[in-house]
């Protein structure tokens, strides 16, 4: 199902586990991305670009940087790894006004991040109809080789599917500290990312609304740290 890769970055030992999904080899990445190196994809869910706007519209204060500081998370992914195309699994934009809430700042560099490789973002159900403005192929679902790309994950079994929707974190007690972080979850036949926005907050992989989705016992949690990803294996996992 897995294995686990250990280099050396700048005196750090950063681990880059693969996860082989339907013969397909995706390394897990921390920053809450998959990359599939094969075709060269890079693969992000839920950004939910102006959630913090969303919120400050109906009086609940927040600090409006989220957008940027998920288009920055993104454009150092981009320039580090230089994906030929890139996935947004829905749910790139917090609701359908959006756009019109975004800086032009944030808009130009999103703007730019679509042109330099093939975008591709699929509709969610905060966004069922991307902005125009941003250009780019607008997709209910993809299919690449074995996978299938869509937003919001199907009852199993759903062989190949890799979805967000959900938000997944995870939490695991180590020497008596319980630590709590985003996470890929996946049976190796199927895949749910976590959100890549900023504000997009998490849901427990323990909670019911996944019992449909993975086998409860045959799951792993590929938990993500600052600079490693740890695969944690559903029996080791604790509920919120």
């Amino acid at each position: 199902m897995f294995e686990t890769v250990t280099q050396r970055r700048d005196d750090r030992l950063i681990s880059s586990p693969t996860l082989r999904l339907c013969g397909a080899a995706l390394t897990v990445l921390p920053e809450g991305a998959v990359w599939w190196e094969q075709e060269k994809m890079l693969v992000v869910a839920d950004l939910h670009f102006e959630k913090g706007s969303s919120f400050a519209a109906r009086g609940i204060a927040l600090p409006p940087y989220d957008t940027r500081a998920t288009l920055r998370r993104l454009q150092v992914l981009v320039t580090k790894l230089k994906p030929q195309r890139l996935i947004a699994l829905g749910d790139s934009f917090h609701d359908r006004a959006a756009e019109t809430r975004m800086d032009e700042a944030d808009a130009a560099a999103l703007i730019a991040l679509t042109r330099v490789t093939d975008w591709i973002w699929i509709t969610g159900n905060h966004d069922p109809v991307p902005p125009r403005r941003f250009g780019s192929a607008v997709h209910e679902e993809l299919s690449v080789g074995p996978l299938i790309f869509r937003h919001e994950p199907q009852v199993a079994p759903a062989t190949g599917e890799i979805a967000g929707h959900l938000h997944p974190v995870a939490a695991v007690r180590v020497r008596g500290r319980r630590l709590r972080r985003r996470c890929v979850m996946s049976d190796g036949t199927r895949a749910i990312m976590p959100a890549f926005g900023a504000y997009a907050g998490g849901l427990n992989v323990l909670d019911e609304a996944y019992h449909e989705l993975m086998p409860r016992s045959g799951f792993h949690a590929w938990m993500m740290g600052a600079h490693t990803v740890v695969p944690v294996a559903a029996a080791r996992l604790e509920g919120d």
